[in-house]
């Protein structure tokens, strides 16, 4: 159930679990990580693609490294990072999608050398090994994080990256404030509230960009490169 627009968002006391709960409960595919929304997967992709390689020609992005954060199955792995980098980790706590991601829908890719680490942790646990990650990508997913977790994970992602590396970020965007969502345990922030979070880390905006051609009714959802102020 989506709560209405709120100014203020506190966390409930199993705000994790709950979440860790609801996911265990999706299946292990395309139409799982989307949320029976599989018809957003090409436009998805597409503007994705664009705005990396607007970051590799405008801002002399490297391609060496990425991370994939919140990767469930490695649908972003396979179709937008692995187009770009020649290695990508994966950041999951779900078991059964890394499970997944290394057997079944990334096995080609794994057996090639392409995938690193699989992570099975939550972000709000995660610490990326040091200097490794030209790009930070994180999607639809630190709508599960607390406010002051997602500060201290964009401390620790930007503490870590590469030189001239980005954080990458892709989500929902709400009118204003914050959306509950109690079934999943997901809070959407408007972008008020995003560039609010951005400066409390202390990362300023690189680029932006809509996602475009998405089906009327849904959220906007936002793109942002970031760096260390």
């Amino acid at each position: 159930m989506t709560n209405p627009q709120d100014e203020s968002f506190k966390a409930t006391t199993t705000w994790y679990e709950d979440a860790d709960t609801y996911w265990k409960t999706v299946p292990s595919s395309v139409d799982g990580m989307l949320g029976g929304l599989e018809v957003v997967h090409a436009p998805d992709i597409r503007d994705s693609a664009a705005f990396l390689t607007k970051l590799s020609t405008e801002h002399k992005l490297a391609t060496n490294y990425a991370c994939d954060c919140g990767a469930g199955i490695g649908r972003v792995t396979k179709h937008l990072l692995l187009q770009k980098f020649a290695t990508v980790d994966l950041v999951e706590q779900n078991a059964q999608f890394l499970e997944t991601a290394a057997t079944t829908y990334l096995e080609e890719e794994k057996r090639e050398g392409r995938i690193g680490d699989l992570f099975p942790v939550g972000l709000q646990g995660f610490t990326p090994t040091e200097g490794r990650y030209d790009v930070i990508w994180c999607q639809w997913v630190l709508s599960h994080l607390t406010d002051d977790d997602l500060v201290a994970f964009f401390e620790r992602c930007v503490a870590k990256l590469a030189p001239n590396g980005l954080i990458c970020i892709k989500e929902n965007v709400a009118s204003r404030g914050y959306v509950v969502d109690s079934d999943d345990s997901s809070v959407t922030r408007s972008e008020a509230v995003f560039e609010k979070l951005f400066q409390k880390a202390r990362l300023e905006i690189v680029e932006q960009q809509v996602q475009t051609d998405f089906p009327s009714g849904l959220f906007e959802v936002k793109m942002w490169a970031l760096r260390s102020i």
